[in-house]
């Protein structure tokens, strides 16, 4: 058991050398970024929708507050539909580059 608790230790002390600060924050932005960008179409869609429904809620005085679940649910499915090939494309491009660039760049290959 004392074996596998060196092996980790010397590989975080490896991957502290090879993770600068610079890495560390250029790989969080480029995630933050992929998750923003995958995520504003369905956000986008939940937002036009709740405000939609709210428009129509106000203009007929209809306070039902899970009136607008259903129309959100059906919009967030449609646009998973449209838009989920590209996200699943996004994310593919995303971590074979993570995978074949990023990671043998900080190794040093």
């Amino acid at each position: 058991m004392a074996g596998i608790w060196c092996w980790v230790l010397s590989l975080v002390v490896f991957l502290s050398k090879l993770m600068t600060p610079d890495t560390v924050i250029e790989l969080g932005r480029s995630a933050l970024s992929m998750t923003i960008l995958v995520s504003a179409p369905l956000l986008l869609a939940a937002l036009i929708t709740g405000l939609v429904v709210s428009l129509f809620q106000a203009a007929t005085q209809i306070n039902e507050q899970t009136l607008s679940f259903i129309p959100k649910l059906l919009s967030l499915a449609l646009m998973l539909i449209y838009a989920g090939p590209w996200i699943l494309v996004s994310m593919i491009d995303f971590t074979q580059d993570l995978i074949v660039d990023v990671i043998p760049r900080m190794v040093g290959g």
